[in-house]
């Protein structure tokens, strides 16, 4: 990939569509509004490398042409297709609201006090996971707990085999989803205002990535990947790397998921903080939680 990135890889990741699976789902689902005949013909896995990466053999036939500009209609294909641009870009890499890196005596620096272990405040999800890919967060990880909606942070953005290659290696990984076939993810859907079932099928999506991956998995590895549901209202998205880094999410009222702040806490070694309040809820829902 350039060192900028396209417009169509920028757009579907804030969307949550960089994985083939998804996109397509997004894709046919778009077609059948444009027109029924276009429908299950997605792109195939290469094409779609190739569109998101800009390594295009030759330009997409007339009918990608017609569903990508309905799938992103504030763009021309062609805008989609170049460069995106520095504006856009701008946008998507504000650095935090907040970001502490100094605190040893500095005359501005943020109080400690004032801030507990809250080391970084992203507006959004979109800014946050721009700011710190996926791989600076879990590559070499030894233990990641998560619990939250769908778990689009490990299931959707980071390579189902760099996650298969921490597992075997020997990284304890516990997953915990809000029941795709429980009440409190229809509430949640209805405030969301999704009418298609959206949340459902991306949870039920990415807890298949897992179960498949977790078959795959040598027996003693296997052990080490533990997934869980839990049919309660959604407040936070919380994950737990190393027992030290936590990154919470809280779902606010009437907005998705993407739009909401992320907050990055890092465990204090007195213990003071936040960071021992999100770990008690991460483990309250998992003894509460069902084991799949």
């Amino acid at each position: 990939m350039s060192p900028t990135p396209i417009l169509l890889h920028v757009l579907p990741q804030e969307r949550q569509l960089l994985r083939y699976g998804m996109f397509c789902a997004e894709y046919n689902k778009v077609a059948r509004r444009v027109d029924p005949r276009l429908v299950d013909a997605p792109p195939s896995r290469a094409q779609f490398h190739r569109w998101i990466t800009g390594r295009l053999k030759r330009p997409p036939n007339t009918d990608y042409y017609r569903v990508l500009g309905a799938m992103f209609p504030d763009w021309t294909v062609e805008q989609l297709f170049a460069p995106c641009p520095p504006d856009v870009l701008n946008q998507r890499s504000q650095p935090p609201a907040v970001e502490r890196t100094d605190l040893d005596g500095h005359a501005d620096r943020i109080s400690a006090e004032g801030y507990a272990d809250v080391t970084a405040i992203f507006p959004t999800r979109a800014e946050f996971t721009f700011a710190r890919p996926t791989h600076t967060l879990f590559d070499g990880a030894k233990s990641i707990r998560a619990a939250g909606l769908s778990l689009n942070l490990l299931c959707q953005q980071y390579p189902d085999q760099r996650l298969y290659q921490l597992i075997e290696g020997g990284t304890t990984l516990q997953c915990l989803f809000l029941d795709p076939d429980g009440q409190a993810i229809q509430a949640r859907e209805q405030e969301e205002g999704y009418t298609d079932h959206h949340l459902v099928t991306l949870t039920r999506l990415n807890i298949e990535v897992l179960t498949r991956l977790r078959k795959r998995l040598p027996p003693e590895a296997a052990e080490r990947l533990e997934i869980a549901v839990y049919d309660e209202t959604v407040r936070f998205n919380i994950t737990l790397i190393n027992d030290q880094t936590c990154i919470m999410q809280p779902y606010l009222p009437q907005a998705r998921g993407v739009d909401s702040p992320t907050f990055i806490i890092e465990r204090r070694p007195s213990g003071n903080g936040l960071y021992a309040t999100f770990e008690q809820i991460f483990t309250s829902l998992w003894e509460r939680s069902t084991p799949l």
